[in-house]
């Protein structure tokens, strides 16, 4: 039955599962990787498609809820989630970077990890985080939410997401770019334990 499974899994590559409390980063670290591996075709960013407007703080694909729904019905996504009543997607496309042999990258919620381990051979957590006191203010300053919305999604827990299960955890209540190098190194630890391709 497990051969089955892994057989069923898609791979040799890794989907790198990004995740972290609201405010903790994740977008602004996983730009600034993307600044630096941009050269190295080893590593795909992926875009992530939500039922939200665009915004300068946030590099995604807006699609109206009624849109998201069909892409959905039609298999447009390799994995989706509800999350503070936005859905949030990651195209199917990205599939064919992982069975390349490819690390893609995504900020995820963390209530996904359980159903991307059981869709991918690899996939790695990187948990980033950082006080309470900064991600409050980080979510005030980017003014995407109301003062009831910030507050609720610092008080926000996930069941089950058991924090020692990270691969890596990033510190990131420091300078920025200090942050993107401790990303940039787990990464590239990572990269460094895949499989080699064929």
């Amino acid at each position: 039955m497990s051969s089955e499974r892994d057989d069923a899994r898609i791979g040799p590559g890794a989907m790198v599962l990004v995740v972290g409390p609201s405010g903790a980063g994740k977008d602004a670290l996983i730009s600034g990787a993307r600044a630096q591996l941009q050269s190295d075709p080893t590593f795909v960013f992926a875009r992530r498609v939500i039922t939200r407007p665009a915004h300068a703080a946030e590099a995604h694909i807006p699609m109206s809820v009624a849109e998201f729904a069909e892409a959905e019905r039609q298999g447009a996504f390799a994995l989706s989630w509800l999350a503070h009543g936005v859905r949030y997607s990651i195209p199917a496309d990205i599939d064919s970077d992982v069975r390349s042999g490819r690390l893609v990258v995504v900020n995820v919620s963390r209530a996904i990890i359980a159903e991307a381990r059981s869709r991918y051979v690899r996939a790695p957590v990187v948990l980033i985080d950082c006080a309470i006191e900064i991600r409050a203010e980080r979510l005030a300053m980017r003014g995407r939410e109301r003062a009831d919305e910030i507050l609720s999604r610092l008080r926000r827990t996930v069941d089950g997401f058991d924090h020692d299960a990270a691969a890596f955890t990033v510190d990131n209540g420091g300078p920025l770019d200090v942050g993107v190098e401790r990303f940039v190194a787990a990464l590239k630890a990572i990269a460094a334990a895949a499989p080699q391709q064929p």
